[in-house]
């Protein structure tokens, strides 16, 4: 019999398919995908990133779709995510606000169980089959 999953990489692996899917889910018919905040166009494997417009220590708005987008690693990382910017595309993309809500939504307290977090990771994985089919 398996053991059961540690907490920790229940959450790391929920990181990981839903980082793909975000990957997945922008990119064009070859696989490439634009930077949100600088506009870079690289495949989605090839140093794209899930980028966080509020902090991934926020369980509230973690794995919400609205607070994510595709990232270089030079804006994500190294210019630890531009988040003004970030704030900016997303307000024209969304919205007038939309950024504002994301920051008060990212203070909830949020706690998922583990089957909550299973369950994440069953839909995501579902959804990033469906585009690796296509």
């Amino acid at each position: 019999m398996p053991s059961k999953l540690s907490r920790s990489k229940i959450v790391k692996k929920l990181d990981a398919i839903f980082s793909q899917y975000i990957r997945l889910k922008d990119a064009d018919h070859n696989g490439n995908v634009t930077c949100f905040t600088c506009g870079k166009v690289e495949h989605y494997k090839k140093g794209m990133q899930c980028g966080h417009f509020q902090s991934r220590k926020h369980y509230a708005t973690r794995w919400l779709e609205l607070n994510v987008a595709v990232q270089c690693a030079g804006c994500n990382v190294f210019r630890y995510g531009e988040q003004f910017l970030f704030s900016k595309y997303l307000d024209e993309k969304y919205g007038d606000g939309t950024a504002e809500e994301l920051y008060i939504k990212s203070r909830e307290i949020v706690k998922y169980s583990n089957d909550e977090l299973l369950d994440m990771i069953k839909h995501y994985k579902e959804l990033v089959d469906s585009y690796l089919i296509e």
